[in-house]
């Protein structure tokens, strides 16, 4: 019921040997660019590499770090025991029928490309998450959502290796216990599994399409991205992309991990009385009764957009994405975050928490 994919499993031999690196600099493997350094650095590849270290005097007892594309990370300090490098690659499609198809991923896969491979075959689900940086691993961890969709409804199950005992588990949507930028992954389970493989649900030759969220619809008005007026995955994905590309700064150029901080969800009475001082404030009715507040909003309304403080900052123009401008620790930009925190707080009475994972 649950296929495996093939295309993980190698023979560990002389010639097919894992890359371990000690005092190994993490700079090109995080997206916020902070030169921090890891004690050991393994490049997992095959199940069997994992396996092989997991066989190690005392790898046990040390500290293990599981890193995918390194985008929703903050290191303010130097990394002990051991940084396990996913790259377990392959797509595999296990079962279809004539509305679904199942694929099977690898951990280590790309996520954008991923993306990009099942708008190619006409499989619907995936296309509102078009660019999010990061790995295929990493995306159930921490629920990885934009304009309108999260990887809870696509996700099916994924498979995973219990670093202290060595013994490969499957989750379900059940077991992740997906939230709002959260699963188990990041709470109780963290750093104990190491997810080798991820299974999704995509509907084929799709005709319903998300693009009520944000500008999406402004966005395909004012470009060239349907063909002939027909709305396609391709199309959605295009204007997805070009929404994200204009807000965002690539972290090639700027170092960031995007969106710093979660968007706030608030009481009616709580709401109602900041409206009163703010009738403009933008709000999101939640099904559960909340009211949902950009962070974006309430950060700006603070002074802080384009705001730059030594060699961090916050970019010029989104007040949610902190950045690196060029020799920036790890340690400058969570004081910064601190401070941003306190600021909202005090003005408004709202907690703002971080996304991203500050280790």
């Amino acid at each position: 019921m649950y296929p495996v994919l093939k295309i993980r499993y190698g023979v560990y031999n002389l010639q097919n040997r894992m890359n371990i690196q000690q005092n190994f600099s993490l700079q090109p493997y995080n997206t916020f660019g902070i030169d921090v350094q890891a004690q050991n650095f393994a490049t997992i590849t095959t199940d069997t590499d994992l396996f092989t270290l997991l066989k190690r005097r005392h790898f046990e007892q040390q500290n293990k770090l599981i890193l995918g594309g390194g985008s929703n990370l903050l290191f303010t300090k130097n990394v002990e025991g051991w940084v396990l490098y996913n790259q377990l690659k392959g797509i595999e499609l296990f079962d279809e029928d004539n509305n679904y198809a199942y694929i099977c991923v690898g951990g280590g896969e790309v996520w954008h490309h991923l993306v990009q491979y099942t708008i190619d075959r006409n499989w619907g689900g995936l296309e509102n998450l078009s660019l999010i940086p990061g790995s295929v691993g990493a995306a159930p961890m921490q629920n990885i959502g934009a304009y309108g969709a999260e990887i809870k409804d696509t996700f099916e199950y994924l498979e995973a290796i219990h670093l202290p005992t060595g013994e490969r588990h499957l989750f379900t949507h059940r077991d992740c216990k997906f939230g709002y930028r959260e699963s188990i992954f990041k709470n109780e389970l963290k750093n104990q599994y190491f997810i080798t493989t991820v299974a999704f649900k995509l509907t084929k030759n799709p005709t319903a399409f998300n693009t009520t969220y944000g500008a999406i619809n402004q966005t395909l008005e004012a470009t060239n991205y349907m063909n002939e007026g027909k709305l396609t995955l391709k199309a959605v994905s295009k204007a997805v992309c070009h929404i994200r590309q204009s807000k965002l700064p690539d972290p090639k150029v700027l170092g960031n991990c995007g969106s710093f901080f979660k968007n706030p969800e608030i009481n009616t009475a709580t709401f109602e009385q900041l409206k009163m001082q703010y009738p403009n404030i933008p709000n999101y009715l939640q099904a559960n009764g909340n009211i949902k507040i950009p962070a974006a909003w309430l950060i700006e309304q603070c002074g802080f957009k384009g705001k730059q403080i030594g060699n961090t900052g916050t970019h010029r123009d989104h007040a949610l994405v902190l950045v690196n401008y060029g020799n920036a620790n790890g340690a400058e930009v969570w004081q910064l975050a601190n401070n941003i925190q306190q600021s909202v707080a005090e003005r408004f009475g709202v907690i703002i928490q971080p996304e991203v994972n500050i280790l």
